[in-house]
Parts: structure tokens; C-alpha cells; sequence
């Protein structure tokens, strides 16, 4: 199994808590957003992983030199895509079953434990919670998503992708198709979930969602949820770090 992480962000809505790194190197507990996620991974199995980057690329070159398995792939265009761009930088180099995540997102192994078990083609875990406008919805029908976006109403979704997936390997060509698609149709501004749509629109794959189940997970966009991250984290999280990075 593979992973990619999407770490090209400048992280800008945090104020000077990014002033001189990028958004994935600020530190919760005595650890950095992007060593929690690549020390999940490891506790996981899962070491052959693609980080994208953009803003500040040579810290995570720096940080990821001695770490088998990791190869770093810069986004030039960082500035002037949202997600999708970066994931089209690395689409090629995805071969194998992938988890997919935002270096900016954490979850409880428990969330972590519970995707990489789940049967299907697309696994995508939902906070099933009121949720406010910035959030990525989605739509669920009998457990399959029909529709993910940030547009539609809350009051008509049924909760929150918290931006960690698993997909399978039969869709990576399906998925790559709709993302060079959109890259054609000049959707700079699209989210990886943009070309997720376009899979679930086909209805040739099985996209499913699986609950968060209250655990705790935390994507970090402002300056609250940074505090909320580092009030919340799980000492599981914390212990899987620690063993990763022996501090």
C-alpha cells in the first residue's frame, strides 16, 4: 500500500503561528503535524509514501532525507492551484491501494485502523455531525457517498469527509482520468474531491463512507483549531509519534 500526502499549502488563515514554516510543521505536543502523519503510517505498514510539496519545499526535503521510503515532489504551481493541482503533480507515481490525506489533518488510530479495514474501491470516513460552511459534505445513500463537496446546503448533508481516504487500485485510472480532465477544463480551484465526484458520477465504483464514530480527528485551518488539536489529541497519537521520533 502507498500514500500520498498533500503538503504544498502556505497555511496563511493561521497568522504568524505560520509566519516562517509551513502549515504541517507546526508542532502539537512536541510534535510536527506531517511526523504524526508519516509516523501513522508507519505503525500502519505503510512506507512507501509520496509527500507533495509547495511552500517551503527544502523543510520537508530536510525532514524526510533519512526516512526510507518517502520521496518529496514539488509543486511549482502551489500558488496557483488548490488540491487537485498538487495531486496531478504526483498521480503518476500511484501504483498500488493508497491512503490518501491533507498533511494539515489528523485522526485517532482507531479512525486509521477502521479505513484501512473497510471493503470497497473509495473508503471515505464522515464525521456524521452538524457541520458549517467551510466543511467538505457530503451526501450519504445507504452507506455510499453520492455527492461531496463544500457547496451544498448543511442542512442537506449528512456530515464531514475529515479529508483521509483509502483508494483502491482499480480506480486509480478512473480517478487520474477525471483529475487531468479537470486540469483541461482550467478547474484550477478544485479539491481532490472534484475528481472523487466524477468517480462517484460514473457509478462504476463503489465509494463508501464510514464513520468517524466521535474518535477524535482535527484538520487545522485556524487558529481555533489548533487550539482544539492540541487540547484534544489522543495520547495513542501522541505515543505512535514518540516511538516514530523517539523525543
Amino acid at each position: 500500500m502507498q500514500a500520498i500526502i498533500m503538503a504544498a499549502g502556505k497555511g496563511s488563515r493561521l497568522g504568524n503561528l505560520t509566519d516562517n514554516k509551513p502549515k504541517s510543521f507546526m508542532e502539537i505536543k512536541g510534535f510536527k503535524m506531517i511526523e504524526y502523519n508519516i509516523s501513522m503510517l508507519h505503525a500502519f505498514g505503510i512506507r512507501d509514501i509520496i509527500i507533495v510539496t509547495g511552500y517551503q519545499s527544502e523543510r520537508f526535503d530536510e525532514l524526510t532525507e533519512k526516512i526510507d521510503g518517502i520521496k518529496c515532489v514539488y509543486n511549482p504551481f502551489f500558488e496557483m492551484v488548490n488540491v487537485l493541482g498538487s495531486y496531478f503533480m504526483a498521480k503518476d507515481l500511484l501504483h498500488d491501494d493508497f491512503v490518501y490525506l491533507h498533511a494539515d489533518t489528523l485522526c485517532a488510530p482507531e479512525i486509521f485502523k477502521a479505513l484501512l479495514q473497510e471493503e470497497g474501491d473509495i473508503i471515505l470516513p464522515v464525521d456524521y455531525s452538524p457541520c458549517d460552511e467551510e466543511a467538505m459534505k457530503v451526501k450519504v445513500t445507504d452507506g455510499k457517498v453520492v455527492e461531496i463537496n463544500k457547496t451544498m446546503d448543511c442542512e442537506t448533508s449528512k456530515g464531514e469527509f475529515i479529508g483521509i481516504a483509502k483508494v483502491g487500485r482499480c480506480v486509480i485510472n478512473e480517478l487520474n482520468s477525471a483529475t487531468v480532465e479537470l486540469m483541461k477544463e482550467k478547474a484550477f480551484t478544485s479539491y481532490f474531491e472534484g475528481a472523487v465526484q466524477r468517480v462517484i458520477d460514473k457509478q462504476t465504483f463503489l465509494v463508501k463512507s464510514i464513520s468517524t464514530k466521535g474518535y477524535f480527528w482535527s484538520e487545522v485551518d485556524f487558529k481555533e483549531d489548533y487550539q482544539k488539536a492540541c487540547a484534544l489529541i489522543p495520547d495513542s497519537l501522541v505515543q505512535i509519534a514518540r516511538e516514530e521520533f523517539q523525543r
